[in-house]
């Protein structure tokens, strides 16, 4: 039978990641910009990548880390204008939900913990071509 499950899916089973669902997640997030916000992508993209590394960040579903990395940088670059009700909607989270993976990546992202790994800061320091 687990044979006959794996042939009508194509073998194509897997576990959604955070980067599945923060693709998600910033499309509507730019859903009322009528040009992308390439920062917002990239500051995301960076967030969630430090999740990575970091231990505690095992409690969390990644949906909740995807849609606190969102949040977090709307918030770092000041995006206030953009209604937020959208992102609501689309990440079935509200902002209270959040609150706790919120906090524990803005420590991430101050570097509040001193980690030493240094490679995302790195990757992410680079220029963007």
């Amino acid at each position: 039978m687990e044979a006959r499950v794996l042939k009508v899916f194509g073998f194509q089973i897997f576990a959604p990641t955070t980067k599945t669902f923060l693709r998600r997640f910033l499309r509507a997030a730019q859903a009322s910009c009528k040009i992308p916000s390439y920062e917002l992508e990239y500051l995301a993209d960076y967030l969630a990548e430090l999740t990575l590394v970091e231990y505690s960040f095992l409690t969390f579903l990644p949906s909740i880390i995807a849609a606190s990395a969102v949040f977090l940088a709307r918030r770092t670059l000041d995006q206030k204008n953009h209604p937020i009700s959208t992102l609501e909607h689309y990440t079935s989270y509200v902002t209270s939900d959040l609150k706790a993976a919120v906090l524990a990546l803005q420590d991430l992202q101050l570097n509040l913990n001193g980690c030493p790994l240094n490679a995302i800061h790195i990757k992410y320091r680079q220029e963007k071509v």
